[in-house]
């Protein structure tokens, strides 16, 4: 079983990059801090985002958490680190060929939604535009209907915000490889739930939050069952589907036909 027995992370630089509440959520959020104890919430951050009700939810859900195996802790170190080591000289490649494409950053970081809530920094290789958040800000609103949500798809088979070589890294999924460093540090697993960004948690209710009582992973039921082809809604039950069964057979399983789905380029653009 896994555990964090840590509450919600907010930074400085987290902050900065979370987008300010929604007037009609904002309602909700400050119902929601006058039923929760202030000892107990996550650090404040301005303008507090409409997703920061269900970090609390999340925080509060895991009061009951137990911890980490040392066996799969010792099992992914051992894993990630190797592989790590093995792929460097790619990794340089892949580095000095994203760096001469396009300009920005070679490594895209994230703030993504970890178990219980917790966020860290999920690690890529850059696949976008740099200022791509300016270039096509409508796509980064993430402010959607039921009908639009329950249609939603967020990978884009002719993205404009994709580079050429991005188009290349996705293809082949060596923009993840840097996901192994939170697999080493353990962010993540190397199997479970895709990692959510935070503008996406209001969409989500009481059952699905359930995704989040495991670590999410560098792989997982979504990555092998369509992956791109997926819509948002669809990738959300397998993750829970994921929570409900999983075991070390079904981890095993899922490995082995990430690498077949990764020679064979399914769902990935």
């Amino acid at each position: 079983m896994e555990s964090t027995a840590t509450r919600p992370i907010v930074n400085r630089a987290h902050a900065a990059a979370f987008p300010a509440a929604t007037p009609a959520l904002k309602g909700r959020a400050r119902q929601d801090r006058s039923r929760t104890n202030t000892a107990a919430s996550p650090a404040a951050i301005p303008s507090e985002p409409s997703w920061q009700p269900v970090l609390d939810e999340l925080h509060r859900r895991s009061l009951n958490s137990e911890p980490i195996a040392l066996t799969t802790r010792a099992l992914e170190i051992v894993v990630a680190g190797s592989l790590l080591v093995l792929t460097l000289p790619l990794m340089l490649i892949v580095a000095l060929i994203v760096r001469l494409d396009s300009p920005g950053p070679v490594v895209f970081r994230q703030v993504r939604i970890g178990r219980d809530g917790r966020l860290f920094l999920f690690w890529k290789f850059r696949t976008l535009y740099a200022d791509a958040r300016e270039r096509w800000p409508h796509l980064y609103a993430y402010r959607y209907t039921a009908d639009e949500v329950a249609a939603l798809h967020f990978k884009l088979k002719n993205d404009p915000r994709v580079t050429r070589v991005g188009r290349w890294l996705r293809k082949s999924t060596l923009d993840e490889l840097p996901n192994l460093w939170n697999v080493l540090v353990g962010d993540v697993a190397l199997v479970g739930p895709r990692p959510e960004i935070p503008e996406m948690l209001p969409y989500y209710d009481s059952r699905t939050l359930a995704k989040f009582s495991v670590r999410p992973g560098v792989t997982g039921l979504a990555q092998v069952r369509g992956r791109g082809d997926l819509s948002f809604k669809d990738t959300v039950e397998l993750d829970v589907e994921y929570v409900r069964t999983r075991s070390w057979r079904l981890d095993i399983e899922v490995l082995a036909r990430t690498f077949i789905c990764t020679v064979l380029r399914k769902g990935a653009y």
